[in-house]
């Protein structure tokens, strides 16, 4: 073909002219519809939002539901939600027409035969205290379930497990002194130390976050502390996060024993990567433990580090065993409700943010890899190891599922 004057000139006409400029279309952004309902677990107290992150929430565009009474035992008032831009429902099934779900425990086998299908979930897992057909439950719903504890920031840390860690050590040496003091039939002891008086000694079986801050918490007292751990990575940064020269050790049963029988205060602080948290101090260690000494059991919700440990509550928290005053209560975070309520708020409503950017769940668990190993139910779909193996259900890996959407 030759190519003429003509002909090239019609094949280009209009080839240099102004062109509409094509722009990236934004992303539409999706309107969440969030669900809080009262707590009906024994002795929860804690709310997953509160009144100052729900404002924050609607004045982004989104629908908050609050189920009547929900933050009174944290002291939040119907009145601080409404205010806030939330609207009261007074029946948990008004709660559960919302497309997003967020509490603080698990929900019971009542609540999930509320719920809607499709509906997405945020609580904790607490798997241990579930029923066999608890799962099974949730995945006939075909829901999306969200175990908060287990979702990593962008620093690589678990934030809720983080945040609760730090007000159940601080926490815990606020009990122990209590119970030290004559106020609740203790010994009569300060926790800490004055001049001319030895100090109280405090040994903390674990150095992760409920370790740092239960040693941080008796330092500032003036207590003498020896923190256990098996891991001397964990133990040297303790050492480097504290700013202070501390007595560490790895867990060796004589040396161990050796210093609880010194001891005052002995608080429980390890954490399980998967199943019980290993008994690390046998009953005879505890019967040689000075009388009137304390032991707070943070580690109790995994099943406890000391043998002598057994399930208390808020209401009849401590008992004595070889003259020991044992503190076991599993829920350490609901008695400072309030202040746990904020804690874990302040990581929920970020998470709602970022979900409605992303135009919902499906855009925000392909976009946050963080998000995505908390998942554990997608869209009926068990994607967690742990839990198919532990129930022998069937699973699929979720990074796999996102692959194929």
């Amino acid at each position: 073909m030759v190519m003429t004057k003509d002909v090239l000139y019609s094949l280009t006409k209009g080839g240099f002219a102004p062109q509409e400029e094509m722009l990236e279309v934004a992303r539409k952004k999706g309107k969440l519809y969030i669900g809080i309902p009262k707590e009906i677990a024994f002795q929860e107290n804690r709310v997953a939002l509160v009144p100052d992150a729900v404002a924050l929430i609607v004045n982004n565009g989104h629908r908050v539901v609050i189920e009547a009474g929900a933050g009174k035992a944290a002291n939040f008032d119907d009145t601080d939600y409404s205010e806030a831009g939330a609207e009261i429902v007074l029946t948990p099934r008004d709660v559960y027409k919302a497309d997003t779900i967020f509490k603080i425990a698990p929900p019971t086998l009542e609540e999930i035969e509320m719920m809607q299908p499709k509906q997405t979930l945020f609580s904790a897992l607490q798997l241990p205290v579930q029923p066999q057909d608890f799962l099974k439950k949730l995945i006939s719903k075909k829901l999306n379930c969200v175990a908060f504890d287990l979702i990593i920031d962008d620093a690589g840390i678990f934030p809720v497990i983080r945040a609760m860690g730090e007000i159940a050590g601080g926490a815990s040496i606020s009990i122990a002194a209590e119970l030290l003091s004559n106020v609740n039939n203790g010994v009569g002891s300060i926790l800490g130390g004055i001049s001319g008086i030895s100090p109280t000694e405090v040994v903390i079986i674990g150095a992760g976050t409920v370790g740092e801050f239960a040693a941080r918490a008796a330092i500032g007292l003036g207590a003498t502390v020896k923190v256990f751990d098996n891991s001397t990575s964990r133990l040297r940064r303790l050492q480097n996060q504290l700013g202070s020269r501390v007595f560490t050790s790895v867990i060796v049963p004589k040396v161990l024993e050796k210093h609880l029988k010194s001891a005052d205060v002995a608080i429980g602080a390890l954490r399980a990567t998967r199943g019980r948290t290993p008994c690390i101090v046998t009953e005879n260690m505890v019967s040689e433990m000075k009388t009137g000494s304390v032991i707070i059991d943070v580690s109790i919700d995994q099943g406890g580090v000391f043998e002598t440990s057994e399930v208390t509550n808020h209401t009849h928290p401590v008992f004595r065993k070889h003259g020991v005053i044992h503190y076991c209560v599993p829920n350490i975070n609901s008695r400072v409700a309030r202040t746990a309520s904020y804690a874990l708020s302040n990581i929920f409503s970020q998470v709602m943010l970022n979900m409605g950017d992303e135009g919902g769940f499906d855009g925000i668990v392909r976009k946050d890899p963080g998000l995505r190993n908390g998942v554990y139910i997608y869209n009926g779909i068990l994607t967690n190891q742990y839990l198919g193996e532990a129930f022998h259900l069937p699973f699929k890996d979720i990074n796999l599922l996102m692959a194929a959407i």
